[in-house]
């Protein structure tokens, strides 16, 4: 079994996404506007926590009027590579586009799914973290961990789990600490990879799998329209977006896990703009706005700028590999 604080260290940060077209630095004053308008581009489809992060730092960027106008692209592919490759081969043509990501761009570069890794970006500023969650359909007989984990051990190939992510992935990975925390075989996980949380989420809906292992986030519209159950958090305490959701803690598996999330640009960019990006990301903390995005999402607030996100990164990269290995996803 891991210990938490092992975890602590590995996951909790995070990132959210900022992208800029047609960039124009304005003359900034306490809730002025700091950049004329933003363009985000998200590696994975509609409905997942990328897209979620995206447009709900886009809404309370605009909203709270630090940002004039933002626009979204969904570019899907490789694991998230896709897009990764677009904005670096594309740099000098991207230098007002900001991408999101999080913890998969440390997993998918470690494990090859793409060729390049976050030091081959401009880092720009980790923003949020999103807990991890397990997630049934409302009608599903298993109603708590137990039950999951109790359905596991009988036949671990007839208790498929669903991600957005690749195999091996974040979600995989989850799923597994998760079972193994439990005192299963985490290596025995029945993992079925879908293109982002949207089309898990329609998985799960559907039966194609039995449980789903996403962002807390991107659970919680779910369990408020009554569509699925939150059988677990990985918190150490219960969400305000909904409290009546359990901890792993709180159910006897001892698993915490927060994934960062946040905004990367094209390598290259001038300083200018990046320290623009930097200062309208900073001014958007003290909002009215972003407060009622992060509270209505779940997250927690984890600013983690600059160069103190590329020391983040590093530990993190040396750390996940190792828990990567012991689980054998590497």
């Amino acid at each position: 079994m891991f210990k938490t604080s092992m975890k602590r260290r590995v996951f909790a940060a995070a990132i959210a996404a900022t992208s800029i077209v047609g960039f124009t630095t304005v003359g900034m004053a306490d809730g002025h506007k700091v950049v004329d308008s933003i363009h985000f581009l998200i590696p994975g489809g509609a409905g997942g926590g990328w897209d979620g992060t995206a447009r709900g730092t886009g809404e309370a960027l605009t909203k709270s009027g630090l940002v004039g106008s933002a626009s979204y692209e969904n570019m899907s592919g490789g694991g998230g590579g896709k897009a990764i490759g677009y904005l670096i081969e594309n740099a000098d043509s991207n230098h007002g586009t900001l991408m999101v990501n999080s913890t998969p761009i440390v997993i998918r570069s470690l494990t090859g799914v793409f060729p390049h890794n976050f030091r081959d970006l401009t880092l720009v500023s980790g923003t949020i973290g999103d807990y991890a969650a397990l997630v049934v359909p409302a009608n599903s007989s298993i109603k708590s961990m137990g039950d999951l984990v109790s359905a596991y051990k009988a036949n671990p190939s007839g208790v498929a789990i669903g991600g957005g992510s690749v195999p091996g992935g974040m979600d995989h990975l989850v799923a597994a600490m998760v079972m193994q925390a439990a005192g299963a075989d985490p290596t025995e996980v029945k993992y079925i990879a879908y293109d982002a949380g949207g089309k898990a989420m329609a998985a799960l809906l559907s039966g194609e799998i039995k449980a789903l292992s996403t962002g807390f986030s991107e659970a919680v519209a779910m369990a408020k329209a009554g569509e699925a159950n939150i059988i677990g958090v990985t918190s150490d305490k219960r969400v305000g977006a909904l409290p009546e959701a359990k901890t792993m803690q709180e159910q006897g598996i001892d698993t915490y896990f927060v994934n960062w999330r946040g905004f990367f640009a094209a390598p290259g960019l001038p300083k200018a703009k990046l320290a623009a990006y930097q200062k309208a990301i900073d001014k958007m903390y003290g909002t009215d706005e972003w407060e009622a995005v992060r509270s209505r999402n779940g997250w927690e607030n984890i600013h983690n700028p600059g160069a103190k996100f590329m020391s983040f990164l590093e530990q993190q990269e040396k750390e996940i590999s190792g828990l990567m290995k012991k689980l054998g996803f590497l």
